[in-house]
């Protein structure tokens, strides 16, 4: 599968560029600092850097573009951590464990899981890249819309039925997050749930909403509390604590690959990406654990099966962009623009002419997620402080930065209105014991799953046997009703031993 004379051609151009390597710790550090701003993209944070690398030549450009994409991968899990803000979509699970261990005194425990656990991620991703791109990439070109529709029911289904002390509560919030995603007009050109309303046309803002839900909401409980970290010796900032939860993570091998696994698969699906591949880790990991009870509570585990997934996915995403050149989402879209800036096109030519190019921005990326361990800890180290400020102060900054992302996201009013909206109504699911994050969920996949829908049905002409003719997608339903079973027979149980106890 390697083809080794390229591979030492890569090895060579690497150590005989200067220019390849200078640009990798700013990289990183613009993608940590970007990647840690509530509602700033990882895609926004790559084409604000984009017009400096037309004066870069080509590999040294890609390489500056691919450091900013890995450090951003993990600086959304810092505000995920400890204030229970995704910097980005694709720290949404993080929050769920993340947030609950910062709360306790744990923040530089996990804040060292989720570092070592994304730096695993990356290089696991990247592995499987340097030896399989072309397979990979193939075996994507298999993946239709019956399939892409199942698996984003399954996230659906699995996070709304493990989410919440009731079942049924989880389900109806996903539902709920469903419809308020598929707000707007259709593939088919059908306009629902606008109100009147222009800028809801395209649909509800999905950065603004899933901030106000998980961030803004969790900011209005906490008024009258005066640190996030009650115990002022928790409060404390250790680099023994912060590369003791790096050694916490390396005792769930299970957990990392399980999660590298799905982080690569699904984000090597155009249109997914790391979004969607970090709840999915998230909700099989919490479903197959022993201790599935502790999730959302400060399980570590939960943190590993996020953050190497959301990780891993890059290596995924790059698999579709170089062998296929077709972008498997926002980031690498910018890279694809970065190529034709530079008069090269991605995609199977690329790759056989070039093979060594490709293998040194892979190689490369080894070396990111190397250095992110080291600059990823002094950024950690340096961000922890934020646990000692009083809430008084932190509550108004953080709103501030929020609603000015969200201002710069939409480039209009939308954003905040819709920011603050869904932190009203983030507030009041929590109050009511509905679980917010099956909403999120709900928010980000709503809009995908009635697509491949649709695409499927209007590839089947309407004929809704043409299911039986795609087996991988019939599977993925199997597996779903048999853990969706699974979970409603484990939640019976519980609410039984409850009974019996009182």
């Amino acid at each position: 599968m390697i083809d080794l004379p390229a591979a030492g051609s890569a090895v060579a151009l690497l150590a005989g560029s200067l220019d390849a390597w200078i640009w990798v710790i700013p990289g990183l550090l613009i993608g940590l600092v970007f990647g840690a701003l509530p509602g700033v993209s990882v895609s926004m944070a790559m084409a604000l850097v984009l017009p400096a690398t037309l004066y870069m030549d080509f590999l040294p450009a890609i390489i500056f573009l691919t450091s900013v994409y890995t450090g951003a991968g993990f600086g959304g899990s810092v505000p995920a951590v400890l204030m229970g803000i995704p910097g980005t979509s694709s720290a949404v699970a993080t929050t769920f464990d993340g947030y609950p261990m910062a709360r306790a005194g744990r923040h530089n425990e996990a804040l060292g899981v989720a570092l070592v656990a994304s730096c695993l991620g990356v290089l696991a991703s990247y592995a499987v890249l340097f030896v399989l791109v072309q397979p990979l990439a193939e075996l994507v070109l298999m993946i239709g819309p019956y399939e892409m529709f199942a698996i984003a029911v399954w996230g659906m289904v699995l996070l709304g039925s493990l989410g919440g002390a009731s079942i049924s509560r989880g389900l109806f919030a996903s539902a709920l997050g469903v419809l308020i995603g598929t707000v707007g007009m259709n593939t088919a050109g059908y306009l629902r749930g606008t109100m009147g309303v222009p800028w809801l046309l395209d649909g509800v803002p999905t950065i603004p909403a899933m901030v106000g839900l998980l961030a803004a909401s969790q900011l209005f409980g906490l008024v009258n509390t005066t640190f996030l970290v009650e115990s002022e010796q928790d409060r404390q900032i250790s680099l023994r604590r912060i590369l003791q939860g790096g050694a916490l993570a390396l005792r769930h091998p299970g957990v990392l690959v399980r999660g590298a696994s799905i982080g690569a698969m699904v984000g090597a699906i155009p249109g997914v990406g790391s979004s969607i591949a970090n709840l999915l880790s998230y909700a099989e990991t919490r479903r197959t654990s022993k201790d599935s009870s502790t999730f959302g509570q400060g399980n570590p585990k939960g943190v590993i099966a996020s953050e190497s997934a959301n990780s891993s996915s890059e290596g995924g995403a790059m698999a579709t962009m170089l062998a296929l050149g077709i972008p498997g989402g926002g980031a690498t879209a910018i890279l694809l623009a970065a190529f034709a800036m530079h008069n090269v096109v991605g995609g199977p030519r690329f790759i056989d002419q070039n093979r060594d190019i490709v293998y040194a921005i892979i190689l490369s990326n080894f070396a990111q997620a190397v250095l992110l361990v080291f600059v990823g800890t002094a950024f950690v180290f340096a961000s922890s402080t934020i646990v000692r400020l009083p809430l008084r102060i932190l509550i108004p900054c953080v709103l501030v930065v929020a609603t000015l992302g969200a201002f710069a996201i939409e480039g209009s009013h939308a954003g905040p209105i819709t920011l603050y909206a869904f932190a009203v109504l983030g507030w009041l699911l929590s109050r009511f014991g509905y679980p917010v994050a099956a909403v999120v969920v709900g928010v980000l996949l709503g809009r995908l799953i009635e697509t491949e829908l649709l695409r499927a049905y209007q590839m089947a002409g309407g004929d809704w046997r043409e299911v039986l003719n795609h087996p991988a997608a019939l599977v993925i339903f199997a597996l779903m009703i048999l853990s969706l079973g699974v979970s409603m027979w484990k939640d019976r149980r519980r609410r039984l031993g409850d009974a019996v106890s009182a």
